[in-house]
């Protein structure tokens, strides 16, 4: 099951926790109310995306969420190869093949 976002309000206060308080991700998840595990997930989050605490002036909530939360990449278009068909029935008539 996909997880939900979290609120860019609990990532703002994620990131000031741990920039100015220096709190653990423990600590961060109870006064947040997540579980350890998110809190680490959005500070690797914020981490690849180049945010840190103070963020940038004119940060809005939907660039912010834009930033931590991309649009997953396209699937890869591939082409399949088919068999040639003739061939797959040429080595079933070989003696000691399976079918």
């Amino acid at each position: 099951m996909a997880q939900e976002k979290v609120s860019m309000r609990k990532i703002r206060e994620i990131l000031r926790l741990k920039t100015d308080c220096g709190l653990g991700h423990r600590a961060i998840g109870r006064s947040v109310g997540l579980s350890h595990s998110t809190v680490a997930e959005c500070l690797q989050r914020a981490q690849t995306a180049g945010v840190s605490w103070p963020l940038a002036e004119g940060l809005d909530e939907e660039r912010l969420s834009a930033l931590l939360y991309p649009p997953p990449p396209a699937p890869a278009t591939r082409q399949l190869i088919l068999p040639t068909w003739a061939h797959i029935h040429q080595e079933l008539r070989r003696p000691h093949v399976c079918h």
